[in-house]
């Protein structure tokens, strides 16, 4: 089953997995010693990351190694940037009211 990369996201879990794996790769069980959770519950994260293409993972002898694809966190930062472009646009409007405002006040 193929998830999109909100999935990925949308838990802190996953979150902590993903920001863990920025600096290399690492085994299923180096990142499991990071959580309170049970390995396969971590496991489960680690799964839900790949589905959503987030990680992948490389057989290296009889372990497994993850490691991040950031090019697919691009998506997340495309759907963010309309957001910031209509914030850009709603706080220059406000530096406008606020400019009028002063001006009248003198």
């Amino acid at each position: 089953m193929r998830r999109d990369v909100f999935q990925a996201i949308a838990d802190p879990t996953r979150r902590a997995i993903i920001l863990m794996l920025v600096v290399g790769a690492m085994t299923p069980n180096a990142i499991a010693e990071h959580f309170d959770s049970s390995r396969q519950a971590v496991s489960k994260h680690l799964r839900i990351l790949t589905e959503c293409d987030v990680l992948s993972k490389e057989q290296q002898g009889r372990e497994i190694h993850y490691h991040l694809n950031a090019d697919k966190l691009k998506d997340i930062e495309k759907w963010l940037e309309q957001f910031k472009q209509l914030m850009a646009k709603r706080f220059d409007q406000l530096d406008t009211v606020l400019e009028q405002l002063k001006s009248k006040r003198k």
